[in-house]
């Protein structure tokens, strides 16, 4: 009797656990690719993640060069971009997943993931900006996307580090500061 309540009591310890302190993390969600394939972001564990909600037609839109050109600087270092292309702001992402990819590919040479289209705001937003927007859950970095590449650096753990708004361009000393000093915990 003794040899199945301990295993029982252990299992029912950290169910209990993972149900009242398990803390949300962006490793938690799933998006699709722009192929439309699953992809956990939970295989980013240990690495530096940025989030960048992206648009084919804004004015920041030229943002891709310093997100490519970041991403070509740090990869190697465990860090990775994730675009995730929205419509939400002024109809400035109507493409299909299909010609998202090949506007990234051909006039920016991106090579960092890019994701299927979602909602970032509103009622059909994607569980993970109501996640990433959560102020309760993230009361210094939430609030609503206001506008096309808000960016989102993750820790190695899935928590938020911080959040830029889209005015600051993904090479500003802030920036680049902020991944360098998260690529300092990551273990190689």
């Amino acid at each position: 009797m003794t040899k199945l309540l301990v295993p029982a009591v252990l299992c029912l310890l950290f169910c209990a656990a993972a149900v009242m302190g398990g803390e949300k993390s962006v490793f938690d969600y799933t998006l699709n690719t722009i192929d439309g394939q699953p992809a956990p972001l939970s295989a980013y564990k240990g690495k530096v993640v940025m989030l960048v909600n992206v648009a084919s037609r804004c004015g920041f839109t030229p943002q891709y060069t310093a997100l490519q050109a970041i991403y070509e600087k740090y990869k190697d270092r465990g860090f990775v971009i994730i675009g995730i292309p929205a419509n939400n702001f002024g109809a400035q992402e109507p493409g299909t997943n299909q010609e998202i990819k090949t506007f990234c590919q051909s006039k920016y040479s991106v090579t960092f993931p890019m994701m299927s289209k979602v909602s970032v705001k509103g009622d059909d937003k994607t569980p993970l900006y109501q996640y990433l927007t959560d102020k309760s859950a993230n009361p210094k970095t939430g609030g609503d996307i206001q506008w096309n590449f808000t960016k989102f650096l993750v820790g190695p753990d899935g928590q938020i580090i911080t959040r830029f708004e889209p005015a600051v361009t993904p090479d500003s000393p802030e920036v680049t500061a902020a991944i360098e000093k998260a690529l300092a915990s990551v273990k190689h």
